[in-house]
């Protein structure tokens, strides 16, 4: 399977006031992280756009183990943890600098037609992303 990874310096906005980060930041992150991800796979999200197709996200879930403190950097890993034919679940594990696990999440997202959100079947309408996305969930 293969995992993309991402470092991330948190910026000071990114911190509440117990100094750790404020848990919506981690969204943002994982967004980043997916993004990342179909970048590193070769393909671009900017022109399944253009093309007049979306993903949007369909359900998020994230578990806070421990939190990320002032100073510290992050890394965040990302992958395809299930890839099917209308729908794809995106995995994510946060990590500060020290290596230690500190949230896990997933995200599902479909692909829709931009123009009135009817979902697609993303394996008939992207199958070169089907394909590079079946490669990199089984390698």
């Amino acid at each position: 399977m293969y995992v993309s990874e991402l470092g991330i310096t948190p910026k000071y906005f990114e911190y509440d006031m117990m100094g750790i980060i404020y848990h919506s930041h981690y969204l943002e992150w994982f967004e980043a992280g997916r993004l990342k991800l179909i970048q590193d796979l070769g393909l671009s999200y900017f022109e399944m756009e253009k093309s007049g197709y979306i993903s949007p996200v369909q359900e998020m879930k994230v578990e806070y183990k421990r939190g990320i403190r002032y100073g510290e950097e992050v890394l965040l890993r990302t992958w395809i943890k299930q890839n099917g034919g209308v729908k794809t679940e995106y995995a994510y594990e946060v990590f500060n600098g020290e290596g230690t696990l500190c949230v896990v999440g997933t995200s599902v997202h479909y692909v829709v037609r931009r123009e009135d959100f009817k979902p697609v079947q993303f394996k008939k309408v992207f199958p070169e992303w089907y394909s590079a996305f079946e490669k990199a969930s089984k390698s």
